[in-house]
């Protein structure tokens, strides 16, 4: 098991997760800990987004090579009907 971690919270936000804790009848350190990972792993995506779309971004300087916003939007928009259209193909 990990070494125990410590943090150190003001009253009125201990107060408040205390509080919560007891609404949800969990404890206070199962409640941080919940928020913890949440915040961790929507952070994690957040980068990983980011990360996406640096090298997307990349790779268009590369190659040139892109869909236009109305080619794209065309596409979406069949989604779901008997006319659906297949992705646009990248062009430069």
């Amino acid at each position: 098991m990990a070494a125990p971690t410590s943090i150190k919270l003001d009253d009125d936000l201990k107060g408040r997760v205390q509080h919560l804790a007891e609404v949800r009848q969990r404890s206070a350190h199962w409640l941080m800990r919940e928020a913890i990972e949440q915040y961790v792993e929507r952070e994690e995506r957040r980068e990983a987004f980011k990360r996406d779309s640096l090298n997307a971004w990349e790779d268009y300087q590369a190659t040139g090579l892109h869909a236009t916003a109305d080619e794209v939007e065309k596409w979406l928009a069949s989604w779901g009907t008997d006319e659906e259209v297949p992705p646009p193909q990248c062009h430069e």
